[in-house]
């Protein structure tokens, strides 16, 4: 293996590159240590003795690309891992977000670094708990991202070992999963729900909206700087005051100013609200904030900043009066300076685009902002859509001056809507696959976890393991012994058996009557010469065939219940003289004993019928 050094450095930075152009796989943001670690490891297996030697290897064998790739991306999972973390999740994160939710909001949840799936299963289990069955169809939908494709196929299969479901309590098992042979599948009314595709958190761009994004013991094997990009997404992605749930090896103590603890022992955070975008802004610096100074005509400056805003917007008094207009809400809607000091029932706008009166008063008496979706205006053969923002204004304490009704224009992301769909939901599948890079947490959270235990123990490992080597060589001497005893007294089982079969077929062939051996199931075992010469058929022909089904000169109907009482009774015996035809085509008279094949066990495993014809039937000649 390649000594570390620049050389070697250099020689392990073109591996990274030939994978990122020839794959797209970008590995630069990885730990060295690690990364390099476990690419030596796989360049050991097939005996590459440098970097270059295994870019070469690659370039040769395509399949080494998975191979490598398994090596690097280990895939380490389970569900409800880390179960005090669990029950938090389940006890405090999930009922919170519910409450800041209306009961038919939809709810998106991203599993970032899903791996073989049971992360992302555990989450459907958590929620269909919390608001049951239908409604998490109705409303939840599960993202679970990774770039492991060997691992995404497996979560889309969904099957699971009964040791892949430790965690999971029995009750539960009952309930989501359904049992096929030897292994359990998740229910699939409830897998429509949860979403894969592959996203490389590095690379891809993160999927947006989300409510609760579960990403945990990913962000370790990336360096600082990465890292950074990575949560950047991940701030872009929550919806405001969405929760983030990390693995116990990320604390993510330089980026309070993003992201808020509510519990930093189980890795529980909260998107700031309002927070700077882009990284390089959010780092604090110890300076004392500046006071402004004083401005003069702020009253008229506030005036023309709310009359020029984008957004069309109107504000009413508690009495329910149109106090301010800003332009644009006059071009949309119609309205002028005549309208402020009316009624805003009186206006057309209160009830078009969309009734403003239950809104507004449930903003007065609730205190709270409501927002209003899918709001559809058509103005002059355009149709424009909005969403509209109902805030209440309210005063020192808590005392009531307005409320703001503001129309944000939202048809280009219509727009964007009705392409998405048109296109077979293509775009939003890749949508979906480019906000999932952090499904590999999870699974190099546990190398690294493995890694550390390695460090402490190698020295007994390796003493363990030469003891181990040693006991080993003995018991394989031993065990060369007992086979090389086993193969010869084989050896001479078998030269007994080739005996026996030459003994017995001699005496089949030696004996001048017809003899014909069935097993239970009435298929001929055995067929000798005499039965050939008397029927006419060859052993080869007969052997394996049913008793009955075979076309010869014996009336079989008669012979039918004699063979069933052998086959019934172990102790059975009979004989019978029967009119047939032989294979000369002549009638003879045949006389033929049944008896049956009487086993160890002391049942029958069989029958035995000896034929042999006796005279001449009456319209034959002798």
């Amino acid at each position: 293996m390649t000594d570390p050094g620049p050389e070697a450095d250099r020689e392990f930075e073109s591996v990274l590159t030939y994978l990122k152009e020839s794959r797209g796989f970008d590995f630069t943001g990885y730990k060295r240590t690690s990364l390099m670690r476990r690419v030596q490891r796989r360049m050991s297996q097939v005996g590459a003795g440098s970097f270059t030697d295994y870019i070469d290897q690659l370039q040769v064998n395509a399949d080494e690309f998975v191979a490598l790739f398994n090596t690097i991306l280990i895939n380490v999972t389970a569900f409800f891992r880390d179960p005090d973390a669990w029950d938090y999740l389940r006890e405090q994160v999930i009922p919170a977000l519910l409450a800041e939710r209306t009961p038919e909001e939809p709810i998106r949840v991203w599993s970032a670094g899903c791996a073989a799936g049971q992360e992302a299963y555990s989450l459907a289990i958590a929620f269909a708990e919390a608001i049951g069955v239908d409604a998490f169809r109705q409303r939840v939908k599960i993202y679970a991202t990774d770039v492991d494709e060997e691992a995404l196929g497996q979560a889309r299969q969904a099957t699971y070992t009964p040791a892949e479901l430790d965690g999971v309590p029995e009750d539960k098992v009952e309930e989501y999963f359904e049992q096929y042979g030897s292994r359990y599948s998740f229910r699939k009314d409830l897998r429509r729900s949860v979403i894969f595709g592959r996203n490389d958190l590095v690379q891809d761009a993160p999927i947006s909206r989300i409510d609760l994004l579960v990403c945990r013991n990913t962000l370790m094997y990336f360096n600082a700087d990465t890292q950074t990009k990575i949560l950047e997404r991940f701030h872009f992605a929550l919806a405001p005051r969405g929760m983030m749930f990390l693995g116990k090896a990320e604390m993510l103590l330089s980026h309070g100013r993003i992201f808020e603890p509510l519990d930093l022992k189980r890795r529980v955070f909260r998107k700031v609200a309002n927070s700077p975008v882009g990284y390089s802004r959010f780092v604090t610096y110890g300076y004392p904030p500046r006071r402004p100074a004083d401005v003069s005509g702020l009253d008229q400056l506030r005036e023309h900043a709310f009359s020029a805003s984008p957004v069309a917007q109107i504000v009413v008094t508690g009495d329910e009066v149109t106090a301010l207009i800003n332009q644009q809400a006059e071009l949309a809607f119609g309205l002028s300076e005549r309208d402020i000091g009316r009624k805003l029932w009186d206006l057309d706008v209160s009830y078009r685009p969309v009734a403003l009166r239950p809104y507004v008063e449930q903003a007065r008496l609730e205190r709270r902002s409501l927002r209003i979706k899918d709001v559809e205006w058509r103005r002059a053969g355009d149709v424009v859509w909005y969403e509209v923002h109902v805030n209440p204004l309210l005063g020192k304490e808590k005392s009531l001056l307005g409320v703001s009704v503001v129309f944000h224009d939202v048809s280009w992301a219509r727009l964007l809507l009705t392409e998405l769909e048109h296109s077979n939901r293509q775009l939003e599948s890749a949508y979906e696959e480019l906000q999932s890079t952090n499904e590999e947490l999870e699974t190099t959270n546990e190398e690294l976890q493995s890694t550390v235990e390695e460090l402490e123990t190698t020295n007994e490992e390796l003493q363990s393991t030469n003891e181990e080597l040693e006991t080993m060589n003995e018991e394989l001497h031993s065990t060369n012994d007992e086979l090389q005893t086993i193969n010869d007294a084989l050896r001479d089982r078998g030269v007994e058996l080739d005996d026996l079969n030459d003994f017995l077929e001699s005496v089949l062939t030696s004996i001048q009557a017809g003899i014909v051996v069935i097993d239970t199931e009435m298929r001929i075992k055995a067929w000798n010469r005499g039965a050939e010469e008397l029927w006419g058929v060859r052993r080869e022909e007969a052997e394996g065939t049913h008793l009955l089904n075979l076309d010869i000169g014996l009336p079989l109907a008669e012979l039918r219940p004699v063979v069933r009482d052998a086959l019934a009774d172990a102790e059975s015996q009979a004989e019978l003289t029967l009119d047939a035809i032989n294979r000369r085509g002549r009638a003879v008279v045949v006389r033929l004993m049944c008896s049956a094949l009487r086993g160890a066990d002391g049942r029958s495993h069989g029958a035995l019928l000896m034929m042999e014809e006796t005279r001449t039937g009456a319209g034959g000649s002798a």
